[in-house]
């Protein structure tokens, strides 16, 4: 069996994950994670992410329902960022879509919308 890769969560203590649909390959979004929401991900299957703006750790979900069930947490070479593969349950995006990549550059909507944010999140 092969040993954990240390991951290196740098001077503030924090890397980049980005959550992919497992089955799909589909981007879904990108958040940031430290040791902790690392290791409550790996301890409950579902992902966690530390939110730099609350300063806080997140279940992503957890208000929503829109769970991310975690099927494997892939490290790239450098060992700085994160890849979920998830099987996301609804949207991933608190806007409604699916993927929080729903737009192009130019302001073409080119995803699609999943649910209604304002039946989901209290305001």
């Amino acid at each position: 069996m092969d040993d954990d890769v240390a991951v290196d969560f740098g001077e503030d203590g924090l890397v980049p994950a980005v959550a992919q649909d497992a089955e799909t390959g589909e981007v879904l979004m990108l958040a940031y994670v430290s040791p902790d929401a690392l290791a409550k991900t790996r301890e409950t299957g579902f992902a966690h992410y530390y939110s730099r703006s609350r300063d806080e750790l997140w279940q992503k979900g957890k208000t929503s329902g829109h769970v991310q069930r975690v099927e494997e947490v892939r490290v790239d070479c450098d060992a700085d960022t994160l890849l979920y593969l998830v099987d996301q349950e609804a949207g991933a995006c608190h806007t409604g879509h699916r993927s929080c990549f729903y737009r192009t550059i130019e302001g073409e909507h080119v995803g699609e919308e999943v649910f209604d944010p304002d039946a989901v999140y209290d305001d």
